[in-house]
């Protein structure tokens, strides 16, 4: 059987640990400020993005993975004799895969597979993860494509965000429009569903709509084993109480903490905080 090395992109937010465990390839997602270009992860972490945002006159903006990005990738893992299976953000939210596939056409010798998730954050870094321990036990292409397609059923994200104004600017709000211009203590709760993101429920205060984030995981879950991230954009302390909060009402077979990046920031906002979760069959 050959080898088989996994790409994704920089909004799956895997922790480095999982990244170097794997052997994971993630490409960077684009920050695009003023004349300046940084590479999500890269050229710019979380504390300087956010510290910058807060004093910036000028919004930042974001664009996908680069054809030439994945082009390298490419090369380089076909030359180490590795097949490519590339699991990226959905192709509702970012031209990502777009990328991926125009790449292809530039490396003629390299066999790629493509995977769109559906989703982001965690929610995608999951189905990485499940890819990544199919092909640690042994699994074929075929076998782990199979895999992915249940899990991405088996996957998602629930988020509370401080404000929807950063993603109304991206243009990435979807059916939440409707929150726009409620009252400003009503706190909206969100989700991806089949790439887009979409409104669940208004709460009044943000400690309601944190535990309501963790009920409806629990609603989803029932008493399964779960997979949980705690995500957040600058509010790590956010974080630590809803891991605390889902470990104390959910089967958390696996659980912890991960940072979205700056990208992903850019259209969440600062005060962001999540669930990506797994549901195990």
């Amino acid at each position: 059987m050959g080898k088989i090395a996994i790409i994704t992109d920089s909004t799956s937010s895997i922790p480095a640990s999982f990244r170097h465990q794997y052997n994971l390839t993630v490409l960077p997602q684009i920050l695009i400020w003023g004349e300046l270009t940084y590479r999500d992860g890269v050229d710019i972490q979380p504390d300087e993005f956010y510290a910058r945002l807060q004093n910036s006159k000028e919004n930042p903006s974001t664009s996908q993975v680069t054809p030439a990005a994945f082009k390298e990738a490419y090369e380089n893992l076909t030359r180490e004799g590795y097949e490519i299976l590339a699991v990226l953000i959905s192709s509702r939210l970012s031209g990502t895969i777009d990328a991926a596939r125009q790449a292809i056409e530039l490396v003629p010798d390299a066999k790629v597979t493509i995977f769109d998730s559906y989703t982001v954050a965690m929610a995608l870094g999951f189905q990485v993860l499940a890819a990544a321990r199919a092909l640690e036990n042994g699994k074929s292409m075929q076998e782990v494509l199979g895999i992915l397609e249940k899990t991405r059923g088996e996957t998602g994200v629930i988020l509370t965000p401080k404000t929807l104004e950063y993603l109304y600017r991206g243009g990435r709000i979807g059916g939440a429009s409707r929150f726009l211009g409620t009252a400003l203590n009503i706190k909206p709760i969100l989700t991806v569903i089949e790439g887009r993101v979409e409104p669940l429920e208004r709460v009044r205060t943000r400690r309601k709509a944190m535990a309501r984030v963790v009920e409806l995981v629990e609603e989803r879950a029932g008493n399964k084993p779960i997979r949980v991230a705690a995500q957040h954009a600058k509010d790590l302390e956010g974080a630590e109480d809803l891991l605390t909060m889902a470990k104390a009402r959910l089967n958390v077979s696996e659980g912890f903490i991960s940072e979205v990046s700056p990208v992903i920031g850019t259209h969440v906002g600062p005060g962001t905080v999540a669930i990506s979760y797994h549901l195990e069959a």
